[in-house]
């Protein structure tokens, strides 16, 4: 004769459905010692991990942690052939000592924890592998929709803090000196005070990521290879290069603070895949922005040569017509009339020319040439004040003024500019620099003349 069913029975089948519905880890766990406390009538329950990164969980049903009495069950829960950690039960309700009955329902429950947890486990990798794929991508369409260098590089750096939960996303890149500078920092604070940090020459860890190897550590604060001025700042970070096509653009590094979890192998996996594509994005949207101006250059200079071409030559074939009419004029306010339209119109070639010289350099850069730099002031000035200068070169300034006159000249420059923009009522401002004035003595000189309104305001010359 079978003897009566163990009532716990249907209870236990019921605790076992539910550890295994949940796919989220932390709920697995949660109620995996909910679970063992309800069906051994436990007034405490605990499960520790044994994996590295996760705290222990602690569920409490009405009592604190007791003694160690004696009266406890702890059994380990396997995930596989792989210790993850142990479920303890202690104060059991009525007083009594646990039975083996409890304990061979603990193992069952334990058991199936294993499987659960080795499922959820999975699910989370999935996610993980989810948000990786989809941050990666989200960051290639970011950086091919234009982005300037400096935005995209912070849109990696902002994007790969986001999905390791790290406490900066930092961007280094190679120095003239043979060291590792970070240029770009995505933080929950003010960047400011890591941007600009050095990696110098001869660091141990340098070597590796100039070439191209990532490097993990455990603790930034204690490890003899971090050397920068705020590596007290963080604990576990990971240091992942930006390589593509053998082209080394820089290294990203995530740190955490000091005291989080370290990085499990699946993230430091992730990341490095995530570096990689971000790397190629970098690199195609580089070579699409340099399209992108080279398409521009080619306008500038097809507009360039139109009017040189066309309105340069069509200008001065206007002027000569008017110089013959003027020396053929015989009243003298038809002269007079006449000479004006000629000066108006070599002023007029000569602010095109300035045109055609401005559409032939490289917007965003630097500009190298005489020309260039004092076109560049008038261009400042001209935002300040709401209108866009006249400036005019009368001969062949950039090879007829020296170096240090030109850097004398300039700095005239800035303050006749500076002085003009203080005045609330101008409506005009040239500026003249003529390479071929002279002085009194005859030699030969450079003179910048600023004129406002029609009025000089400034006047500065050289001998050449």
């Amino acid at each position: 004769m079978t003897g009566a069913p163990d009532p716990r029975l249907p209870p236990l089948l019921d605790a076992v459905l539910d550890v295994g519905s949940a796919l989220d880890l932390d709920t697995t766990l949660r109620r995996i010692a909910v679970g063992a406390a309800e069906l051994t009538g436990a007034r405490y329950a605990a499960l520790s991990t044994a994996g590295p990164g996760r705290e222990a969980l602690e569920i409490r049903t009405g009592s604190a942690a007791p003694a160690d009495s004696g009266n406890a069950l702890d059994v380990p829960i396997l995930v596989g052939a792989e210790p993850f950690g142990r479920l303890r039960l202690a104060d059991r309700a009525g007083g009594g000592p646990f039975t083996a009955e409890d304990e061979q329902v603990l193992r069952v429950l334990a058991a199936q924890a294993g499987i659960a947890i080795g499922n959820a486990r999975l699910y989370e990798e999935a996610r993980q592998r989810e948000r990786w794929i989809e941050g990666a991508a989200a960051v290639t369409t970011a950086l091919l929709t234009g982005r300037s260098a400096d935005d995209a590089l912070l849109t990696v750096a902002e994007r790969a803090r986001l999905l390791a939960g790290a406490s900066a996303g930092v961007i280094l890149r190679p120095t003239p000196a043979g060291g590792m500078e970070i240029v770009t920092a995505s933080t929950h604070d003010d960047p400011g005070g890591i941007v600009g940090t050095t990696i110098e020459p001869g660091s141990p860890v340098l070597e590796q990521l100039l070439g191209g190897e990532p490097v993990f550590v455990e603790d930034s604060a204690t490890d003899p290879r971090m050397t920068t001025r705020v590596r007290h700042r963080f604990g576990p970070s990971m240091m992942l290069p930006l390589q593509a096509g053998g082209q080394l653009i820089g290294t990203l590094a995530l740190p955490r603070r000091r005291g989080d979890r370290p990085y499990t192998a699946l993230e430091r996996h992730l990341a490095t895949q995530f570096a990689s594509q971000a790397a190629l994005a970098l690199v195609l949207a580089g070579a699409r922005h340099g399209r992108e101006r080279l398409a521009v250059y080619e306008d500038r200079d097809r507009i360039a040569r139109d009017l040189h071409d066309l309105v340069v030559q069509r200008l001065f074939a206007t002027g000569m017509m008017v110089q013959a009419a003027r020396r053929r004029a015989v009243v003298g306010e038809v002269r007079e009339t006449l000479g004006r339209a000629v000066d108006e119109l070599e002023s007029t070639i000569q602010e095109v020319r300035t045109a055609i010289f401005a559409l032939q350099q490289p917007p965003a850069e630097a500009p190298t040439t005489f020309r260039g730099r004092v076109l560049r002031e008038t261009a400042g000035a001209g935002a300040l004040l709401g209108f866009r200068p006249a400036t005019r070169f009368l001969g062949p300034v950039d090879h007829l003024i020296p170096d240090r006159t030109a850097g004398h000249l300039l700095t005239a420059l800035r303050r006749a500019l500076a002085s003009a923009t203080r005045r609330r009522d101008a409506s005009r401002l040239t500026v003249t620099v003529d390479a071929t004035a002279t002085l009194r003595d005859g030699r030969p000189c450079v003179r910048l003349t600023v004129t406002t309104d029609g009025d000089t305001t400034a006047t500065w010359q050289a001998p050449l």
